[in-house]
């Protein structure tokens, strides 16, 4: 029976004395001041994220440290001191002793995690971090150290010296946090599994989801594991004196390996029954890992006549990124199965590479991703297999690979909905020059594929071809997707028209410079057949309208440029680490950059998006007194303008193809211009019907940003996949899926620094402005000279017509030269004071972000210092009090 006043005494002892000197204040300070530095080191200000991600990077390796430093005197010292023999001939039991001192090293170190909140203070100064996620965080950073103390305390009994006690308490914890860096032999590892299965039992896997606001409850019974055999195993040897001796002594040990290993063995086994148990707790305030409403209704409503199956074909290994995918697909598979009960049955498959399972697969269509991986110190590569099919009778989605960043609970719902409907809804693709279905291309004699937009619409959609050289079926199409109508001829252009005047939904998407295909601009004509030959083959039928869409801008009551190109500086403000890569031209939409009205929060196509990129894009505004609702979905903020096509482009070298000019003249014109909008026919003021979402940009839908999606890219988290399909069911008034797409994590960023570095940013760009609007006045004067020298010799009578020609001639030609020269000095002088002016507000958005980590690399320290300055005064006053007044020194 476990007496809890002997525990507390024994606790209050080893706790008080910890603190009782300047040294426990002394590490306190250290600890906090490391871990300040870690976790607000220039990455912090680069990411732009409120929360302890990068502290969380270095937390393990920082335990070790930590935790001998605490534990290195727990035992050590009483046996230094010989105080030990004192302790156990008290009467208490050798667990009352143990628990009494583990729960001192565990008071102690959540003495140091208290003072450690400063990190959060400063985060809450700077940003608006999820309190919720910190708590998940701080529990992780908790049960970590409270794990690795248990090692400690071990390490701390084998030894008399402190310092000893330090370095065997640092081996001991090094296997648990670089456990993951040690390879299995391949001639283990079919005995004892994989890489990652090794990884499993490192603090480290178990640590990182706490970081992200998760708290599983296999990495619960890890800790727990981990902390029942470190203080078994102290148990045991303190229990040493009790049956070392005698003839049973050897016995006794013996036995009592066989239970220490009896006992490591069910706690490992244990371990690996719950490895791929899904039960966990989610703290995020958006509760993000937690099965969502519309999953939970889209499982239960599955018809029990058409049942659905899903088949996962998951590699046993995989490289360490993609570790938490293969838990989370396996773990979600694993709550899809129990609430779908008796409607959906799952099937998981291990694939090993050129294997039975592998060819199973591959007749899915589901084929290994060649991925990157690093093992035993060397690069390779490894086949990946993490897909999955999900079929209900004749109907079958294919899910062909879960990459890091793909949303696993909304790919499986919709999937799973898409094959248990009867029947889907029909999305058109319009037959343009952008060929988004792919096909044979006439003008490169090759085999375009498909759009990887096209391939996304056929898991939720029928998708079909839609020739605009005949009157559309307006019956036939839930929803008509055109991407640059402006390439039409007249009379497919007139077909498209129609349709889109008889109210029925259609998403278009225009653009003045398509940047996947500079050709296609809407002022170029329309490419010629043949590839190589092409010179030889006719021309294209002609762009109606010139390439203005003139017939379709007016019908749905809107003015769009088809030579003009939008620029904002709002890249650089949420991306400074792009600053010097990036171009205005590339705008990127986000209320973040400090434009409220970005999105529409009304409409359910942007309301939650976070940000999209937009490349060279149009611009869109309505039409005075047109009969039409035209809603902004999109916009840029006041920081902004247009730039012409004669300003932005010029033929390339020998006439071949175009260029787009590095540095064109970027005139601010202070409006917010439209990029995307929805647009609906006021049938009552008697406009047309139209229910048309226009949107100035193609290569918003471009398969880059596909790849961005997958795998978040450059660290971007973008919306454009989303836009889109949110768009297209919102036109096909199915609106199932648009909440489960914008389930993920708020935007939390560094509020604080972004409103100090915005004014630097603003007067980057004002400069630029004033360097671009100085060289094209200088250049135009120069112009004027050559122009004003023109006009003087031509007014000159005194010369006849062969010598004005001549004069001209020469004028032409010297001013020409001159003009050329003053270009060039004129762009070198521009560039320098760009480049003086991006130094500067480099260095002064560096001096802020210096500002931020000083303060809180100095705040961290104070609260530790002053407590123990205060202990330490009250300390003295003590003793003074405890001397008699006659013993005092007089002054």
């Amino acid at each position: 029976m476990l007496r809890s006043h002997v525990i507390f005494s024994i606790f209050q002892r080893n706790f008080w004395s910890y603190f009782s000197g300047a040294i426990g204040y002394l590490f306190i300070m250290v600890f906090v001041s490391a871990g300040a530095w870690f976790a607000f080191r220039e990455e912090f200000f680069t990411y732009n994220q409120a929360n302890l991600a990068q502290l969380n990077l270095y937390f393990p390796q920082l335990l070790l440290f930590v935790v001998p430093a605490i534990t290195m005197s727990v035992w050590s010292e009483e046996r230094k001191l010989g105080t030990d023999e004192l302790l156990f001939t008290l009467p208490v039991s050798d667990i009352e002793v143990l628990l009494g001192k583990y729960l001192a090293v565990i008071g102690v170190y959540s003495v140091t995690l208290i003072f450690s909140l400063t990190h959060c203070l400063v985060l809450l100064m700077i940003g608006n971090p999820d309190i919720w996620q910190l708590s998940a965080n701080y529990l992780g950073f908790w049960l970590a150290g409270c794990a690795l103390l248990s090692a400690g305390m071990l390490a701390s009994y084998l030894t008399s010296s402190a310092t000893v006690a330090f370095i065997i308490g640092l081996v001991l914890c090094l296997p648990a946090v670089f456990i993951m860096n040690v390879p299995i032999p391949a001639p283990f590892s079919s005995l004892f599994g994989n890489e990652l299965s090794l990884e499993t039992f490192g603090i480290r896997y178990h640590f990182q989801p706490f970081g992200n606001g998760i708290v599983r409850f296999s990495s619960l019974v890890y800790f727990g594991s981990f902390t029942i055999l470190m203080l078994y195993i102290n148990r045991v040897l303190i229990g040493y004196r009790h049956w070392s001796g005698g003839k049973n002594g050897s016995a006794m040990g013996w036995q009592y390996l066989i239970r220490t290993v009896s006992l490591a063995v069910a706690l490992i086994s244990l371990n690996l029954i719950l490895a791929n148990a899904n039960f966990a707790f989610d703290f995020t305030q958006e509760k993000l890992y937690t099965i969502s409403p519309t999953t939970r209704q889209t499982l239960t409503s599955i018809n029990t006549d058409r049942p659905v199956t899903i088949q996962a074909f998951i590699s046993r290994q995989v490289p360490r990124e993609y570790a938490s995918v293969r838990t989370s697909l396996i773990g979600l598979l694993g709550q899809y199965a129990q609430i779908g009960r008796g409607k959906l049955s799952v099937r998981i498959v291990d694939v090993e590479p050129f294997s039975e399972a592998a060819e199973e697969a591959k007749a899915f269509g589901i084929e290994a991703r060649k991925v990157q991986s690093e093992r035993g110190g060397r690069i390779q590569m490894e086949d990946v297999y993490l897909g999955a099919v999900i079929n209900s009778g004749a109907n079958e989605v294919v899910i062909p690979f879960f990459d890091v960043a793909l949303p696993i609970e909304y790919e499986l719902t919709r999937s799973i909905q898409t094959v248990s409907e009867e029947k889907r809804k029909t999305v058109g693709i319009l037959e343009t020059d952008a060929k988004l279905m792919g096909g044979f291309d006439m003008q490169s004699f090759r085999n375009s594929p498909e759009w990887r937009i096209v391939t996304e619409l056929k898991k939720q959609y029928n998708v079909e071809s839609v020739s605009p050289a005949a009157a559309i079926d307006d019956k036939k199409y839930d929803v008509l997707i055109a991407v640059l109508p402006s390439s039409l001829s007249t009379p497919d252009m007139g077909n498209l028209v129609d349709y889109v005047r008889k109210g029925r939904p259609t998403l278009i998407f225009d653009d003045p410079i398509p940047a996947t295909n500079v050709e296609l601009a809407p002022r170029q004509p329309r490419p010629r057949a043949g590839g190589m030959m092409g010179g030889m083959s006719p021309p294209g039928e002609p762009k109606a309208d010139g390439g203005k869409a003139t017939s379709l801008v007016n019908l749905l009551g809107i003015q769009w440029n088809y030579d003009e190109v939008v620029f904002d500086n709002t890249i650089k403000v949420l991306h400074p680490e792009f600053s010097d890569v990036v171009r205005p031209e590339i705008v990127a939409i986000s209320t973040k950059s400090g434009v409220k009205n970005a999105f529409s929060m009304t409409s359910p196509v942007t309301s939650g998006l976070q940000e999209v990129l937009l490349f060279f894009s149009g611009t869109i505004r309505k039409r005075d007194k047109a009969n039409v609702k035209v809603t902004p979905l999109m916009q840029t903020g006041p920081d902004s303008g247009l730039i012409g096509w004669a300003d932005l482009v010029r033929p390339g070298f020998f006439g071949g193809g175009l260029q787009i000019v590095e540095d064109p003249p970027r005139i601010k014109d202070e409006y917010s211009h439209i990029v995307a909008c929805r647009i609906e026919g006021d049938t009552a003021a008697g406009g047309p019907p139209v229910n048309v979402i226009y949107v100035a940009d193609t290569d918003l839908i471009a398969d880059w940003f596909f790849q961005v999606r997958e795998r978040r890219l450059l660290n971007l988290d973008l919306d454009n996949v989303t836009f889109v399909l949110n768009a297209v069911d919102l036109l096909a008034d199915d609106q199932t899926f648009i909440d489960l797409r914008k389930r993920r994590a708020k935007a939390r960023t560094l509020t604080a620094v972004e409103r100090q570095t915005a004014p630097f940013v603003k007067q980057r760009s004002d400069e630029q402005q004033k360097a671009n609007e100085e060289a094209k006045q200088a250049l135009d004067q120069a112009k004027e000279r050559l122009k004003a020298e023109v006009e003087k010799i031509r007014k000159d009578d005194s010369l006849d017509d062969i010598a004005k020609l001549q004069a001209l001639s020469i004028a032409q030609e010297s001013e020409t030269r001159k003009v050329q020269v003053a270009e060039s000095n004129i762009e070198q002088l521009k560039q320098q004071k760009l480049e003086k002016n991006q130094r500067q507000t480099d260095r002064q958005i560096r001096v802020v972000e210096q500002n931020f980590f000083l303060a809180a690399f100095l705040l961290a320290p104070i609260p530790p210092a002053i407590l123990g300055l205060l202990v330490l005064l009250i300390r003295l006053r003590n003793e003074q009090n405890d001397i008699t007044p006659s013993r005092r020194i007089k002054s």
